[in-house]
């Protein structure tokens, strides 16, 4: 069958439907509660099972795998409007958070291809980007996921979109597990002082729903009148113009220099800052709100996730389930070794939170950590959320940069480069920290002067 716009409409239509299935039974089952399951996931895996790589119930089109490709172009469209990079309000108190967020991110980067190189490759044949489907998967989430797996599609690895969403599936569900377990033994040893159990979490983080009308946030701010044009319209019209002018812009580099792939969703990064320049130089920036960015970014994330995970090819994994299942557990003692044998070293006060809270985003979504947070912290007191709001400010560069270039580089041979960049940037953050506690440590002249002498 043709694709036409109305398939369109079928392909959201059924899309729709498995969220609300999703939804509903996030809200109802209890071991769904427990797991910490998103919506978006439970959805994806019906859509899966349902869909035409399961039992063909469902008549998604052809188009279904692309979704994720476009989707993701409009997340970082609205990454470039809502994200502020400012390294200054970065400061010592934090850097250890940082450095350790940093570390999370390259260890998983290098070690991953290292293994690919050097293990993967020789015995099963493996692409030299295979190891970095760690970092797509987990650190990544399931937008690094879409972004580096459509990156890998277009320069002839068809299976890597497949592969990266069940990275992405898998990290989720190391990162809920196994923090809740960490949760649990942290608890029995000291380390959390305020753990309740599962049963302490508020009922809208178990449930996910929001039920009193006072804890219901606004999803953002009108900035125009009705009679003009509906403020999210507006909103929606900025990420729409900036996706569709980084798909220009990259078909006219393509034409240029056909020889160079270059990933679109970091084109519309680009373009997305040249906009927010202009908006800045004329003074309208304050008709964009952030808040309705961050929630069309939200729901595009949703999306993404129910028709990446629908349109894994079972086929693909079967194939690779030998070297996956090596990666994963590679992965795996790479995670519980810097969750508990790094970060007591490197997170001062509070450690053992900041690090579980790490532990959940750093192998499935920022949601999950909040959510293993609240387990071991429910009033908060240890103000990991305030920290991790700044020591998120040097993370996010890395990530771009690590999604943009490493799929490239692994496209043009250069495997053994990315493990050479990433594990200096692993090893710069762990140098970091001491520095500048020794800094912070270390009296100053005038003290040292003012000092009795005898």
């Amino acid at each position: 069958m043709d694709y036409s716009p109305w398939s369109l409409l079928v392909d959201a239509g059924l899309v729709g439907l498995l969220l609300l299935v999703g939804t509903a039974l996030r809200a109802t089952v209890r071991p769904l509660q427990t797991l910490l399951v998103p919506a978006s996931v439970i959805a994806g895996v019906l859509g899966l099972v349902l869909g035409p790589e399961g039992l063909g119930l469902l008549p998604f089109s052809e188009q279904l795998d692309t979704y994720s490709s476009v989707l993701i172009v409009v997340v970082f469209a609205c990454l470039s409007l809502t994200d502020d990079v400012d390294l200054r309000r970065l400061g010592r108190s934090v850097a250890g958070f940082a450095s350790y967020g940093v570390l999370f991110y390259a260890a998983q980067v290098a070690i991953g291809v290292v293994l690919g190189l050097l293990v993967l490759g020789p015995l099963f044949g493996t692409h030299d980007g295979f190891g970095l489907l760690l970092f797509a998967g987990w650190a990544g989430g399931f937008g690094s996921a879409a972004a580096m797996g459509a990156v890998f599609g277009e320069g002839g690895w068809e299976q890597a979109q497949s592969l990266a969403f069940t990275s992405a599936t898998v990290g989720l569900l190391v990162g809920i597990v196994g923090g809740i377990i960490q949760a649990k033994i942290g608890a029995k040893r000291g380390y959390a002082k305020e753990f309740e159990g599962l049963d302490a979490l508020p009922e809208h983080l178990r449930t996910g729903v929001l039920r009193p009308e006072g804890e219901r946030p606004a999803i953002g701010t009108h900035t125009f009148s009705g009679g003009a044009i509906e403020s999210l319209g507006f909103q929606a019209a900025i990420v729409l113009v900036i996706s569709a002018a980084a798909y220009g812009v990259n078909t006219l580099l393509g034409e240029a220099i056909p020889a160079v792939s270059f990933p679109l969703f970091s084109i519309a990064f680009m373009v997305g800052l040249v906009v927010r320049g202009l908006l800045s130089a004329t003074r309208t920036r304050r008709l964009v709100d952030s808040e309705s960015l961050k929630s069309i970014s939200g729901s595009a994330t949703d999306v993404l996730v129910v028709c990446g995970i629908a349109s894994i090819v079972p086929s693909f994994v079967a194939d690779y389930w030998l070297p996956l299942l090596i990666l994963f557990v590679v992965g795996l003692a790479l995670c519980l070794l810097l969750g508990l044998g790094v970060a007591p070293r490197m997170l001062g006060d509070a450690w053992f939170e900041k690090q579980i809270f790490t532990w959940g985003w750093a192998t499935g979504s920022v949601s999950t950590g909040l959510a293993l947070l609240r387990i071991i912290d429910p009033r908060l007191r240890s103000r990991t959320l305030e920290d991790f709001a700044i020591a998120y400010l040097p993370l996010l560069p890395v990530e771009v940069t690590a999604v943009t270039f490493t799929p490239v580089l692994a496209l043009a041979g250069a495997g053994w480069a990315i493990a050479g960049i990433w594990g200096g940037i692993a090893a710069l953050a762990l140098v970091v920290p001491p520095l500048v506690l020794r800094r912070r440590t270390r009296p100053r002249a005038e003290d040292r002067t003012s000092e009795p002498t005898g």
